[in-house]
């Protein structure tokens, strides 16, 4: 869920998500109530009656406590899925650790490269589709692969690199997938490759991304993952990322769809 979806939208209208839909094999929409938008919960029951999609997935803002158990609507299921918890760091403050001579950062564009990358780190990442029990695991980790390869066919794809290593291609310790603007760089995806996880190659990622932030003039960097990583967490917060927000996810399911259902 994009950083404007979440502090700046207010439209309260779902979104169509063909590649989600495909991926899937059901229908799928996106419905946001940003932290700024007057959206109340009759107008988002309003939004749900009106879609035809097998599965809604709604974030709203953590604060609205009370929504959760008035979001059934007649034929449809809410299944809680995990919060998404976001950061942000002003460019230029982050506590970056020595530049190291071993390391470079470089964009990343091999297809193939990219794919493999994601799902050794990404795998074992418990992510929102995982509640629903319509949809697949492998077919999540492949949403993963699909949204890295828009960041790289765009230029937003970070890799850090091992100079030491013999050959043209180095190995890719680290991979940060980007979306920038003017105003910030998110930060989609970033995770260190799993035989290189505990060397604190972590911090280098971001410091690489954050010298990108500023080397184009741009603010800020921000960054979310799901509440329950509490790990990466305690990351952000030693780099010196400040917790901005909170969002539910609720997927609404087309009860008829669901096992044990009634067709």
């Amino acid at each position: 869920m994009a950083w404007q979806d979440v502090i700046e939208s207010e439209a309260v209208e779902p979104r169509k998500s063909p590649l989600e839909s495909a991926r899937f094999g059901y229908s799928v929409e996106r419905l946001a109530v940003s932290a700024e938008s007057d959206s109340s919960l009759s107008a988002v029951r309003e939004a749900v009656v009106r879609s035809a999609a097998d599965v809604i997935v709604l974030r709203y803002p953590a604060e609205y406590i009370g929504w959760y158990a008035q979001l059934t609507t007649p034929g449809r299921t809410a299944i809680f899925a995990d919060s998404l918890v976001y950061w942000r760091l002003r460019a230029g403050a982050g506590r970056a650790p020595e530049a190291s001579p071993e390391l470079r950062a470089a964009e990343l564009t091999g297809s193939t490269a990219i794919e493999d990358l994601v799902s050794d780190i990404f795998l074992a990442y418990g992510n929102h589709y995982l509640a629903n029990p319509l949809f697949d695991a492998a077919d999540a980790i492949a949403g993963y692969q699909e949204w890295a390869l828009r960041s790289a066919a765009e230029g937003g794809c970070l890799a850090l690199l091992d100079k030491r290593a013999a050959g043209t291609e180095p190995p890719v310790l680290a991979l940060a997938t980007l979306e920038e603007d003017a105003a910030r760089t998110e930060i989609l995806l970033a995770g260190v490759v799993s035989e290189h996880q505990g060397r604190g190659l972590y911090a280098h990622l971001l410091k690489a991304v954050e010298d990108r932030t500023l080397a184009r003039g741009a603010g800020e960097v921000v960054i979310s993952t799901q509440g329950h990583n509490t790990r990466v967490q305690r990351a952000w917060a030693r780099y010196g990322f400040e917790p901005v927000r909170t969002m539910l996810t609720v997927h609404l399911v087309r009860s008829a769809l669901l096992p044990g259902q009634a067709r």
